[in-house]
């Protein structure tokens, strides 16, 4: 019981809390999209019992790549994967949701909106992941379950309060992306491998990495929104 009330646990629930809302965002939108067209008296259900489901699924999803980072090289990749999720934070995004169907019958609407997560949450998945994996393996999944069911009714009641914080504020965007940056940076140098072919990386040089991770996506982002934004206003 000790291990909820340290300062690490609750730093790491933070993270995932974080994670969960820039990553996420989307998940409100499908949710509405896909509960749109059922009666007013069943939205509610489909509201929550999808929802119930993306998290059960999303916590299934991440004890599978817990187990799978703990493979030498898995980790160089899953950080390569979050660099590069970061970096797409940090620029200009495109509508995704015009494919998601409406369905008037319940659970079609719930069936929906999981499988709309399933293939939204793998960045929120290996972001998690990451999180947990610098947490301690003590309360690995715990940590996960417990962050996930506090970001998730954020996500869905507050999404809209969320993006006018991130419209007003873009550094919170910054921050996240340079986040995600930073577990990058800690899952490269953890990563079973290094540990064999370099030898054992102090926690000094963990967190140096992070630090280069966390610049490295925000220079890059902007960069590369910056010059996206240059073609656009050429092709205009």
């Amino acid at each position: 019981m000790e291990e909820f009330l340290t300062a690490q646990f609750w730093f790491a629930v933070g993270q995932i809390i974080m994670i969960d809302i820039l990553l996420g965002g989307d998940n409100a939108v499908v949710i509405a999209l896909a509960c749109r067209k059922l009666p007013d008296h069943q939205r509610t259900k489909g509201i929550l019992w999808g929802t119930a489901g993306a998290i059960v699924l999303r916590v299934i999803l991440i004890a599978f790549a817990l187990t799978l980072l703990a493979i030498p090289f898995l980790k160089l990749v899953g950080a390569i994967l979050l660099l590069w999720i970061g970096v797409k934070l940090l620029m200009p995004e495109d509508d995704s949701h015009s494919n998601i169907q409406g369905s008037d019958k319940l659970w079609a609407a719930v069936k929906t909106v999981i499988i709309a997560d399933l293939v939204m949450s793998v960045d929120n998945v290996i972001a998690i992941a990451g999180v947990a994996t610098s947490a301690g393996s003590q309360h690995q999944m715990p940590l996960v379950i417990f962050g996930l069911l506090v970001s998730i009714p954020i996500i869905i009641w507050g999404s809209q309060l969320v993006l006018k914080l991130m419209d007003r504020f873009p550094i919170i965007i910054t921050f996240g992306a340079a986040l995600l940056g930073f577990l990058a940076g800690e899952m490269m140098l953890t990563d079973p491998a290094v540990a064999t072919y370099v030898g054992a990386v102090s926690e000094q040089t963990v967190k140096i990495g992070g630090v280069i991770g966390a610049l490295l996506v925000v220079a890059l982002g902007k960069l590369l929104s910056r010059s996206r934004k240059e073609e656009k206003d050429a092709a205009a």
